[in-house]
């Protein structure tokens, strides 16, 4: 059935493009005495939940039983002419039904890690991370100042946010030390930070001015990009 596989594939690429792994997911075909009697063929996708295998969503083949029913009650031909063939017929339906709930509980259970990361003195410690697919989180960047009590900085801080809040959900944030406020963005799934520290005032390395620290959340990875490509590292890193 041409239309029902490529729905299928279609939802199963969908679930990959978040963030959700092929090898998790599993198209199971329903049986025929599972089905409702105007169903020719249908299968769930399942997700290996921690718990088990659970339903994400159905693909069912539903033939014209929905647009007849619709046709019967309201009186109107919901007829089809197609004019290769120079005949009228009902178009059958394909219907991909997916559970919005059970999607996000897949996403935070894939998402979900704990690794060692150093803290500002250096020590090792356990860094709880969500480990989400970039388009999927629901922060995509975080600006921190160096030092709050610094107005050159926070002020500095503060244009970025109004620079890139026009393209992405953008966090501020100037409490406490800087290691403390990557772990709170690491905990909420927030795939980048954003530092803005003496360099970017030109104070240290005169060819460092307008430039931040950029990190990423899953390698914690760190580097210096110039203030005005930020827009546009960030949007293809989130596409």
């Amino acid at each position: 059935m041409k239309w029902l596989d490529y729905w299928l594939e279609d939802r199963l690429t969908f679930y990959e493009s978040i963030g959700i792994p092929r090898d998790k997911l599993h198209a199971r075909e329903v049986p025929q005495d599972e089905r409702a009697f105007y169903s020719k063929a249908n299968y769930d996708i399942e997700y290996d939940f921690p718990f088990g295998p659970q339903e994400l969503e159905g693909v069912a083949y539903r033939t014209d039983y929905d647009l007849l029913q619709h046709q019967k009650g309201s009186g109107k031909s919901l007829e089809y002419f197609d004019e290769e063939t120079k005949q009228k017929f009902i178009p059958h339906v394909v219907e991909p039904s997916a559970g919005v709930d059970r999607t996000v509980l897949a996403l935070i259970c894939e998402a979900y890690a704990e690794d060692q990361a150093p803290d500002e003195k250096g020590k090792m410690e356990t860094r709880v991370v969500l480990r989400f697919h970039p388009r999927m989180a629901p922060i995509k960047c975080a600006v921190f100042p160096l030092l709050k009590n610094k107005e050159q900085l926070v002020a500095r801080a503060k244009e970025i946010v109004t620079l890139l809040r026009p393209h992405m959900t953008t966090f501020y944030d100037e409490s406490g030390a800087i290691g403390r406020r990557y772990r709170r963005q690491d905990e909420i799934g927030t795939p980048f930070g954003i530092t803005v520290d003496f360099e970017t005032l030109g104070e240290k390395n005169a060819a460092l001015r307008d430039t931040v620290t950029l990190r990423d959340r899953d390698s914690m990875k760190q580097e210096r990009v110039a203030i005005k490509d930020l827009p546009d590292i960030l949007r293809s890193r989130i596409a």
